[in-house]
């Protein structure tokens, strides 16, 4: 990776969410991000413990930074209650996008074997 990349992982997470699931997704991922966005009303604690042990920042969003994002996969269900097909998928673009960057998703969302996260991965590119 050069110096103008930064690798930005949105996770989408159910209340109850554990590290088994976020090492999980984490390492499906394929890729170590350099950051980490989450919805801030789903900020849980054992989330922060983890960012913080794996030395990930953790930015929170709100649901209006995501609405409306185009992503790879579309659930029905997020669709109708976020306005976007992935949650993870949509903090991964709008996290890479803040500051007038640039951003693609690098795969589409994985998910955890117990259902309880997700991740996305989003490449940011220095304008």
């Amino acid at each position: 990776m050069d110096g103008d990349t930064m690798i930005w992982a949105g996770i989408g997470l159910r209340e109850g969410a554990t590290d088994t699931a976020f090492n999980e997704v984490l390492a499906l991922a394929g890729r170590r991000p350099n950051a980490l966005a989450c919805l801030t009303a789903k900020a849980s604690p054992a989330l922060k413990d983890w960012a913080k042990a794996e030395r990930l920042a953790l930015t929170g969003l709100v649901e209006q930074d995501i609405a409306g994002e185009q992503t790879l996969t579309c659930s029905p269900r997020i669709k109708a209650r976020f306005a976007t097909g992935s949650v993870a998928e949509a903090l991964a673009l709008a996290a890479a996008r803040k500051g007038g960057y640039t951003a693609r998703l690098i795969a589409p969302r994985v998910t955890s074997t117990c259902g309880m996260a997700t991740m996305a991965l989003a490449e940011r590119k220095d304008p």
